[in-house]
């Protein structure tokens, strides 16, 4: 008892009640103690609100490089979620707007086996390991057959809610989208204003 009172006297002044507090918020938190890293993080704007995405170039540093460079173009902003299957993934980054598309620059595949779980961003391709381009989809759920077949390049870590609001498409047309929602804005968030 007399430890317990010890302790209730002590919590009575303020630097040690917000040491306490902020030690028990930390050990009880599932975020890094650390603010993320601004060059390799995106703010994906969409209709419904603003998605943060960590970049994994530890994982695949050619896919992020281009990305950033086409981010820093603006090359995303006003293009399409052209193909979006429920429960499956969202896909965008082409400029057709059909899935022909792209910036012209194919990316060396950097696979992975990084998990394709909800949230997760890789990198859509033809048939050719080394086809990627620019068009990317956002795993709306886990889809393990993908793994080791697709580049992962990052992963949504706020705003999953609004990636969930996207416009789907018609299973029966492979998720084609009529009217599809589109990207507001794409930018690394070091540049961000």
């Amino acid at each position: 008892m007399h430890r317990f009172k010890t302790l209730v006297q002590s919590l009575r002044r303020p630097a040690l009640l917000t040491l306490l507090l902020g030690a028990l918020m930390a050990a009880g938190s599932s975020t890094p103690a650390t603010a993320a890293e601004p060059e390799n993080t995106l703010f994906l704007d969409l209709k419904d609100g603003r998605v943060v995405i960590d970049l994994r170039p530890d994982l695949a540093p050619k896919h992020v490089a281009r990305i950033k460079e086409l981010v820093r173009q603006g090359f995303y902003d006003g293009l399409t979620f052209h193909r979006v299957i429920d429960g499956f993934m969202a896909q965008g980054g082409d400029p057709s707007g059909n899935g022909t598309g792209g910036s012209g620059q194919n990316i060396p595949a950097e696979f992975s086996k990084e998990p394709h779980e909800r949230g997760t961003l890789s990198m859509a391709r033809s048939s050719s390991p080394n086809s990627a381009d620019s068009q990317f989809f956002i795993c709306l759920e886990e889809v393990p057959s993908l793994n080791g077949q697709y580049t992962v390049w990052g992963k949504v870590s706020k705003g999953m809610e609004f990636v969930d609001k996207i416009k789907k498409g018609d299973k029966a047309q492979n998720g084609t989208v009529r009217s599809p929602d589109k990207i507001v804005k794409l930018q690394v968030a070091a540049d961000a204003k």
